[in-house]
């Protein structure tokens, strides 16, 4: 069994979802957190955020972070879609620095995860009683998505 954090960025939050992964069984929800980046200066909010996935990591003994990959914006790239990606490379770089850090795309869930999009597992309220145990907030599915598709097969 190890311990896992799935990571989704927005422009000012962090959504992050802690779990023991066990070789068999449903994963086990630890913690669910949202952080949010600090008022005033980007920069200095970026290093506080930065300081607090390092500690929350290293405190915590995790094993491995996933962070969801920036999606391409149909609608055209806006100012919060750039800050979220620097976000996300602050949360990478954080991550990276203290264990085993891996991006992963919504796309590249949704092709090899099972036989449905991402976006139909997130809405099937089912499918995370079957998955997980532990307390989850459904904002937070998608975070914990990430440790779904990567350490675990689709039942059919």
């Amino acid at each position: 069994m190890f311990k896992a954090v799935g990571i989704v960025v927005s422009s000012e939050k962090i959504i992050a979802i802690t779990a023991e992964i066990p070789k068999a069984g449903n994963i086990q929800i630890l913690g669910d957190h949202t952080w949010s980046l600090q008022k005033g200066a980007r920069s200095q909010a970026y290093h506080v955020m930065h300081q607090q996935i390092c500690n929350y990591v290293r405190e915590n003994k995790v094993d491995k972070v996933l962070v969801k990959e920036s999606a391409v914006s149909l609608g055209g790239t806006k100012k919060a879609h750039l800050e979220a990606a620097e976000l996300r490379g602050v949360v990478i770089s954080a991550a990276a620095g203290v264990t085993s850090a891996e991006t992963l795309s919504k796309a590249h869930m949704s092709r090899t995860f099972g036989n449905r999009k991402v976006d139909e597992y997130l809405k099937d309220n089912s499918f995370w009683d079957d998955n997980m145990d532990g307390e989850l907030r459904s904002g937070s599915r998608e975070a914990a998505m990430l440790l779904i598709a990567k350490y675990r097969k689709a039942n059919a």
